[in-house]
């Protein structure tokens, strides 16, 4: 019975000492000179000058949905063409009224103002 799991046990062995191993080699290996730069909180080479409870604006969500949606088609985009002369005409169609679909998303973000930046 304990045969059938020691390739079970391997495996999570294996993938805890990649995992762990390049970090505490890192560690242990790796110079230690900290200073008052490596042990600032922000890497923008000044202090902050507001709280982190600070508002942002909603184009920065905007932006992120548009670049989510429009990564999502380009995913979906990619295997249909691979495959189009299998799935014949229909698959077309259908690819194209959703193409249709996000392109009427892309013009309607567009008039409403959120692609502009100020």
């Amino acid at each position: 019975m304990l045969n059938s799991y020691l390739p079970i046990l391997m495996f999570i062995l294996v993938g805890i000492l990649v995992g762990v191993g390049p970090l505490l080699i890192g560690y242990l290996l790796g110079p230690h000179r900290p200073d008052d730069d490596k042990n600032a909180p922000y890497e923008c080479g000044f202090e902050a000058f507001e709280t982190a409870r600070l508002k942002f604006d909603v184009r920065f969500y905007l932006v992120a949905i548009l670049f989510i949606v429009f990564d999502l088609e380009i995913a979906f985009l990619f295997p249909w063409a691979i495959v189009l002369s299998d799935l014949g005409i229909v698959a077309f169609w259908v690819m194209a009224i959703f193409l249709g679909i996000l392109v009427v998303g892309f013009i309607y973000e567009w008039k409403k103002g959120a692609l502009e930046w100020e």
